[in-house]
């Protein structure tokens, strides 16, 4: 946890057995509530660091409910934590509600998904036919 985290405020949990992602709580360093506009967007501290295995990363992913309940999402959704990365955790979240939507200390405002990560080594030169070749959007679909 940050230093200025309340330690009182839940680690990530998982609601159900089967659920994929971890519930994250906003952790307001003044415990206070943060109200976001319509159209606004603001970043929403959580109190969380981690220390996350080499080969793994941890996806930031907006919540269902207050999508289709208020039109509360992110800006960078998914959002990537590297396994490099030390500093404190925040989830960029915006309106696209029509009203004021109020953020309080303790609220789950996103969701979080370890993943493994694979890398690859890039480099030019030739690329092997395919039947698609280099059709592009719309290109798969049905055509009239």
């Amino acid at each position: 946890m940050t230093p200025d985290a309340d330690p009182g405020i839940p680690l990530p949990i998982y609601a159900t057995a089967g659920a994929a992602g971890a519930d994250v709580c906003a952790n307001l360093p003044d415990r206070k509530s943060i109200i976001l506009s319509p159209r606004a967007r603001k970043l929403i501290p959580t109190g969380l660091r981690m220390e996350i295995p080499v080969g793994f990363e941890v996806q930031i992913r907006p919540r269902s409910g207050l999508a289709l309940k208020h039109g509360i999402g992110m800006v960078n959704a998914p959002g990537t934590i590297d396994s490099d990365y030390r500093g404190p955790v925040g989830v960029i979240l915006i309106n696209h509600g029509q009203e004021d939507f109020t953020i309080t200390h303790g609220m789950r405002i996103a969701q979080m998904v370890v993943a493994p990560v694979t890398t690859v080594d890039f480099a030019l030169g030739e690329l092997d036919d395919t039947a698609r070749g280099s059709g592009g959007f719309g290109s798969t679909g049905l055509t009239s």
